[in-house]
């Protein structure tokens, strides 16, 4: 698609706006195509015009004096294309990933009501999507208020899965392709966690949470779990640890002997992760185990002692339809998950040749949102609340990711990653460090190499950018 901004430096807003309703559509900024965006901004007004194959819209806007012109331009430009497309996006002109975050700062500004009143009247949002921004919040802040000024969390990456999920965009590599590289990225793993730890014991820090993600943490073998567990145990300290969480995730990778592994290492928090109790969706997406799989992990984790089971689906996934959907939902509450997590499939780039009817086919972003909606609904009617929230770009629909919980098992690593509390130590291939100020929330970030093959050659450098987490707290 063309997107043409005319006297004005919104481009930002703009492009998000656009993609938030052309999702598989790359921006131009000219030529010709067969959708077209024009924004202009004038002395006195902002004026949108937009062709989609053969649907036209104009509109033009007067500025106040109170009027913010990039804000302005975005209802516009959100106004114009939605009548064109005859569709209405539940977060309106918000496009950030954290909009329990910025309902906070509203409500600190002017209250709730007013808050959730400015989401809707300014920004377009649902009044029921205000509201779930506004319930978040609230749970969000009980848990950031346990965050202490020298506290973190310690994020574990083991970027492997069995197989490769056809919607994934995490850094994961299937065991049979990378098989050889595990023993020694456990290894190095290993190295990277005790200089980690040498590095939080001589700066005083306290650690609140561990969180191994990935990829499938048990893809690894129980001997490998224990030696990474073990590491932990024996250099870090842990006296203050309030959450200890590691993503069992795939059902075809749990066995007793890593369950009880993780459990006698003071792992609390698994997930077992379906995504779907449909085995023709398993299908689709590139799963190799069963729903029954998935039911029989679940019921061994809690023949094991595991009383604080998270259980992920992903609304949207092909092949899934409204009924399917609300079908895995049921199964999910009436097994007794201590937390659900209901993310929107994120749509990938360039996924087929875009035609008209394509364009203006809604049935797949009105099927997810019928799905989120569902599991919104029955979720809160069986005890769980919404304790975190983030959205990702291309979401179908632009909806949300929620984590849902019972009273007092919200995941705290997700409230802290997600709010930016305190400083998360990354450690493995594709881990992120986030420093963070509690003075300024300042932030800076100190990657490792992405993939597992450039974690092990380049391991020194690894090591060598470990000393930036001294330098930083050391500026204090």
């Amino acid at each position: 698609m063309i997107l043409k901004m005319i006297n004005h430096s919104y481009s930002h807003d703009m492009t998000h706006l656009c993609t938030l309703f052309f999702p598989y559509e790359k921006i131009r900024c000219d030529g010709d195509d067969n959708i077209v965006v024009i924004t202009e901004k004038k002395d006195n007004s902002v004026a949108v015009s937009a062709r989609v194959y053969d649907k036209e819209k104009s509109k033009e806007c007067v500025l106040n004096c109170k009027d913010d012109p990039c804000e302005k331009m975005s209802v516009t430009l959100y106004e114009v294309l939605s009548e064109i497309m005859g569709y209405s996006l539940s977060w309106g002109i918000l496009f950030g990933v954290r909009p329990a975050k910025l309902m906070h700062r509203f409500t600190k500004e002017m209250g709730e009501e007013k808050a959730k009143a400015y989401f809707v009247n300014s920004f377009l949002v649902n009044p029921q999507k205000a509201s779930l921004a506004a319930e978040v919040m609230k749970h969000e802040n009980k848990v950031i208020a346990l965050s202490k000024r020298n506290s973190y969390s310690l994020y574990v990456s083991i970027p492997f899965c069995p197989s490769r999920c056809s919607y994934c965009s995490f850094v994961s590599h299937s065991i049979e392709k990378t098989q050889k590289l595990i023993e020694p990225y456990v290894s190095l793993l290993c190295k990277e966690l005790e200089k980690t730890a040498e590095i939080a014991s001589s700066l005083g820090l306290r650690l609140e949470t561990i969180y191994f993600g990935g990829g499938t943490p048990t893809a690894l073998t129980a001997p490998q779990l224990k030696k990474l567990l073990d590491t932990i145990s024996n250099h870090f300290d842990l006296k203050n640890l309030r959450e200890y969480t590691v993503e069992a995730g795939r059902p075809d990778t749990i066995t007793e002997e890593k369950l009880i592994t993780l459990k006698n290492a003071g792992v609390e928090r698994i997930s077992i992760n379906p995504q779907s109790f449909n085995d023709d969706v398993l299908c689709a997406i590139g799963r190799r185990h069963t729903a029954k799989q998935a039911v029989d992990a679940f019921n061994l984790a809690r023949e094991c002692g595991f009383d604080n089971i998270n259980m992920d689906f992903i609304a949207g996934l092909p092949k899934d339809s409204a009924e399917s959907f609300r079908s895995s939902i049921d199964m999910a509450v009436s097994m007794g998950a201590e937390s659900v997590t209901v993310h929107t499939l994120a749509l990938k780039s360039a996924a087929y040749l875009v035609t008209r009817e394509s364009t203006f086919d809604l049935t797949d972003r009105l099927v997810t949102a019928e799905m989120v909606d569902y599991s919104n609904s029955v979720l809160s009617e069986n005890g769980y609340y919404p304790y975190y929230m983030y959205r990702q770009s291309k979401a179908l629909g632009n909806l949300e990711n929620v984590g849902w919980c019972k009273e007092g098992m919200d995941c705290l690593y997700n409230v802290y990653m997600m709010d930016e509390t305190h400083s998360v130590l990354a450690v493995g291939a594709g881990g992120v460090t986030r420093l963070k100020n509690p003075d300024t929330a300042h932030i800076e970030r100190i990657y490792n190499y992405k993939y597992p093959y450039e974690y092990i050659d380049g391991f020194a450098e690894i090591l060598k950018r470990k000393n930036k987490i001294l330098n930083f707290y050391n500026k204090i």
